[in-house]
């Protein structure tokens, strides 16, 4: 089961980060063969707001060990988590991506939603899709949104990957890709 997981950032905490980024990237490196993709949320190009990890686990137990067994969550530098089953609607992984961890402008597009689902179908143009697919619930029979992984131009441009008037909120936020350098 995959599953996609938003830790949020609490205000000031990059200097805990800073202090236990060998300590998470340990913990990450425990899950290396089932992450999909995992990075940062970036404010600017020193300041993280979130960390993305997509990861394929057995069941919802086991993603919300997975999730709240994190180092930077556990010791408060991360001030929530979004949780939800996922679909690899793409089929592979962030390293899979042919345009490469470095080039070009990245983001993460989260819709959330509810109701009839949205946007299951792969764009169009997937050529700057890092990875794609729907948020679900635990029990995998209601629709919560759509999450993306993408390159684009700018904001605006990545926010046009999901159709507007079908999410509560449309949120965009520069992301990289994660992992030892």
């Amino acid at each position: 089961m995959e599953f996609f997981c938003y830790h949020r950032d609490r205000s000031g905490s990059l200097p805990l980060r800073e202090e236990l980024v060998e300590k998470h990237w340990s913990y990450m490196d425990g899950f290396a063969k089932e992450l999909i993709a995992r990075g940062p949320t970036m404010a600017d190009p020193e300041t993280p707001t979130g960390s993305v990890h997509i990861v394929d686990l057995p069941d919802p137990a086991a993603a919300r060990a997975f999730a709240f067994e994190e180092v930077y969550y556990q010791t408060g530098a991360y001030r929530d988590v979004l949780l939800r089953r996922w679909h690899n609607t793409l089929g592979r992984t962030m390293w899979d991506f042919p345009g490469g961890p470095e080039d070009g402008n990245r983001y993460l597009v989260l819709g959330l939603g509810s109701g009839a689902a949205a946007d299951l179908a792969l764009p169009y143009d997937q050529e700057e899709l890092i990875a794609y697919g729907p948020l679900m619930s635990d029990d995998d029979t209601a629709w919560l949104g759509t999450a993306a992984l993408l390159r684009a131009p700018d904001a605006d441009t990545a926010r046009a990957i999901l159709t507007a008037d079908r999410y509560a909120e449309i949120q965009v936020h520069n992301w990289q890709f994660g992992g030892r350098s």
